[in-house]
């Protein structure tokens, strides 16, 4: 399963630099507009304390944890809905990602230049907003040239009913609120919104890049940013990317600890923003232990298990017969799976088990 968050904002705002502390990759960094100008994309992994757990008691050949793309985008600027600053080609890979992290700089720095002069969050915050809501109306009206006549004359109800969908979305941008805003009742619905790729429509997460004395406490422009986006339902985080890359540095686990704690941290910035990345992108993780593998896997929140058996070979969904289940918070209790059964503890599950977050999982398939 490969999704992928988008880390989109201004020209000099900390993307790279974080991107370089989240990503083995090392995207170019400098004091000066456009340095990315191809997408960085890395493949990070999820921090996941269960298997350290679990590795712990089975000592696996192997251990294998749940990743997620993260894409570095260039810096965006006014006027990138009309092509302005390589705009087309930056909204074009934003489209492409299932969720963004929109970096927002928080910290005063005299050496590092603001691409508008001064520091405001929130005013950075709504100039993107409205450049990728200007290209989503752009998309709505194209969408309605192309499907009025026939929503309205032809007697197509599909037709009508997608009319209806980019009629409520063409409202809600023309009043400067984006496509997520919009709430819709019924499965066709949604499925029809979906199928307009909007790029406002995304989750968003907001990373406040603060200096390294708000770490821990925040700032000015943090709380501005909190009044901003308090209707947004939003998840905000707050890091110092210029922390993060001293971390980054500590390839020893102990010395990296005594160093957060040092300032005042209990975990780094970057391992929390992977966690709510993994959560933006409505993620779960399942588990499958053994001697030769501890692995993570992860699948959309609310999946069956015959979708998830899937996850692993297709063959396991096509013949699946049933699952067998154990909670992990009994696997750590018991010690074993033949503990786990002997407790009574092991489930049997059909089709219709929805699978929960952290399930130890094998499947039983005829094909």
């Amino acid at each position: 399963m490969s999704l992928q968050c988008g880390i989109v904002g201004l020209p000099n705002v900390g993307k790279s630099t974080l991107f370089n502390c989240l990503s083995s990759a090392k995207a170019q960094s400098a004091n000066f507009p456009f340095c990315t100008i191809e997408p960085n994309v890395g493949v990070i992994t999820v921090p996941d304390e269960r298997l350290f757990a679990l590795t712990e008691m089975l000592h696996p050949d192997r251990i294998v944890p749940a990743t997620v793309e993260i894409v570095d985008i260039a810096g965006l600027v006014k006027g990138a809905s009309r092509g302005e600053g390589l705009g087309n080609k930056f909204l074009a890979t934003i489209r492409e990602t299932d969720a963004i992290i929109h970096v927002l700089r928080c910290f005063e720095d005299a050496n590092v230049v603001h691409v508008d002069g001064s520091v405001d969050p929130v005013h950075d915050k709504e100039i993107i907003d409205i450049e990728l809501q200007l290209k989503d109306l752009e998309t709505i009206e194209n969408r309605i040239a192309k499907v009025q006549k026939q929503a309205q004359t032809g007697g197509d109800k599909q037709a009508q009913l997608l009319y209806d969908v980019l009629l409520r979305f063409k409202q809600a941008l023309e009043q400067g609120k984006s496509a997520r805003s919009v709430i819709f009742d019924t499965p066709a619905e949604r499925r029809l919104a979906r199928d307009c790729f909007l790029l406002t429509v995304k989750p968003v997460m907001y990373v406040c890049n603060v200096d390294e004395d708000s770490a821990t406490t925040g700032n000015s422009h943090v709380e501005a940013v909190r009044r901003a986006v308090q209707d947004e339902n939003s998840e905000i985080l707050v890091l110092a990317a210029k922390i993060e890359s001293e971390i980054a540095e500590f390839e020893n686990f102990d010395e990296r600890k005594m160093f957060l704690e040092s300032i005042g941290l209990s975990e780094s910035g970057v391992n929390r923003l992977v966690k709510s990345a993994y959560k933006l992108l409505n993620l779960e993780t399942f588990l499958t232990v053994g001697p030769k593998e501890v692995r993570a896997w992860p699948y959309p929140q609310g999946s069956k298990a015959p979708a998830c058996a899937g996850i692993i070979h297709t063959d396991f969904e096509k013949g699946f017969i049933r699952a067998e289940v154990i909670k992990y918070t009994d696997y750590i209790r018991y010690g074993s799976e033949a503990a786990v059964k002997e407790a009574g503890r092991m489930s049997i599950e059909g089709k219709d088990y929805i699978v929960q977050d952290g399930d130890i999982m094998h499947f039983r398939f005829n094909v």
